[in-house]
């Protein structure tokens, strides 16, 4: 059985307050190219359909029409969906058991009572059943009463609880088992400050929500969603597929791609990266003004200006949008940094000017002298 991998779509995100819905439609489209050419059976998108729990119409339009678009692209293609930290699970979860009459499962909810199970969604191949267990994101508080709380009445903690809701099921092991779910898990032992994240991603104070990826022992592929970054957690079949559309400046450069998966008899798991293309890079370009302008595209861009005397030009701005249409930002680098080498020096030896010119350092005459007639004009109102 073929399987595409997708999660963390942003439907809605503006980047520096630039729409990107023409991005993510080009992105879409590329998707649905690749469900027609390679037709898998199954397409997972691991949560975070959208990027606000409220979505816009504008939003939502767009997930509809790229489901149709998929469905068109193959007509025997079953859609998994759950929810993620962004999404809205009464949202997701509408209209849950009308969709899965058209092989489209959106699951918005985790279990929330003691007779309610994680979902499951069972396909036969010529080597049997696989069994997909959808598991939207999950807080301690939302499964309390179908975990339990510890020997004080507080919630468990995000490893325990997702523990307890995987130990519950009666999972298997000899028949192929696939987890989806959207949750932040670390290989044991690894530190949680220790895995790079994006500035796109919503982090918890302490890292509480993190969860022991020996959890994931008894699948043979979890397709994870809630990372930015495509990234295997301590397992090549248990893998974050990442964005397919970069979603901050701190994923520049990055490849985004589908993750297809071939699962063959037990124990069979084949993976592969189908790379994605944007209709625009997101990068960070660093030098001067004048090396940096003559460099310009219409990728999303943020420009880190390195020149070394300050700039005075009136249209820097102007000639940056110009030759940047889609410019994100403008940043400088460090011009002068303070010398607190002299620090055995007494500072009523030295003189208000000396002070200043000796924090500042490398001031021009011109400049001193303009600091000279401020500090004169202070000393004089003082008096």
């Amino acid at each position: 059985m073929k399987l595409f991998h997708l999660s963390d779509l942003h439907i809605g995100l503006k980047l520096y307050n630039r729409d990107l819905a023409e991005d993510q439609n080009f992105i879409f489209c590329q998707i649905c190219e690749l469900v027609q050419q390679e037709q898998p059976d199954v397409l997972i998108i691991s949560g975070d359909v959208y990027d606000k729990a409220v979505p816009s119409a504008e939003a939502i339009e767009m997930f509809d029409q790229f489901v149709e678009s998929l469905v068109q692209a193959a007509p025997e293609l079953e859609i998994m969906v759950i929810s993620g930290n962004h999404d809205s699970a009464p949202r997701i979860n509408m209209f849950r058991n009308i969709l899965q009459r058209q092989k489209i499962h959106m699951i918005g909810l985790p279990p929330q009572q003691p007779e309610d199970h994680i979902e499951q969604i069972t396909l036969v191949d010529e080597y049997g059943p696989i069994h997909f267990y959808l598991l939207p994101f999950v807080k301690p508080s939302m499964v309390k009463a179908v975990v339990g709380t510890d020997e004080h009445g507080n919630h468990l903690s995000y490893d325990e609880s997702v523990r307890r809701l995987i130990q519950r099921e009666n999972i298997d092991e000899s028949d192929r088992n696939v987890l989806v779910s959207h949750q932040f898990y670390l290989p044991v032992g690894t530190d949680a400050d220790c895995v790079e994240r994006m500035d796109s991603e919503i982090r918890t104070v302490g890292n509480i929500d993190e969860v022991h990826a020996d959890v994931l022992s008894c699948f043979d592929y979890a397709a994870l969603g809630h990372i930015h970054k495509p990234m295997k957690v301590g397992n090549e079949f248990y893998r974050y597929c990442g964005t397919p559309l970069a979603c901050s400046i701190s994923e520049a450069g990055q490849q985004k791609g589908v993750v297809q998966i071939q699962l063959g008899q037990k124990g069979s798991v084949k993976t592969e990266v189908l790379p994605l293309t944007p209709l625009r890079q997101v990068r960070i370009m660093e030098g001067t003004l004048e090396e940096i302008l003559m460099q310009g595209c219409d990728d999303y861009v943020s420009v880190v200006l390195t020149d070394k005397i300050d700039l005075d030009v009136i249209d820097m701005q102007d000639r940056l949008r110009f030759a940047f249409p889609h410019l994100l930002e403008i940043r400088r680098s460090m011009l002068r940094q303070a010398d607190y080498t002299m620090r055995d020096f007494q500072e009523e030896e030295w003189d208000p000017l000396r002070l200043c010119c000796a924090f500042l350092k490398d001031l021009d005459e011109d400049t001193q002298e303009i600091l000279r007639d401020v500090i004169n004009t202070v000393g004089e109102v003082r008096k």
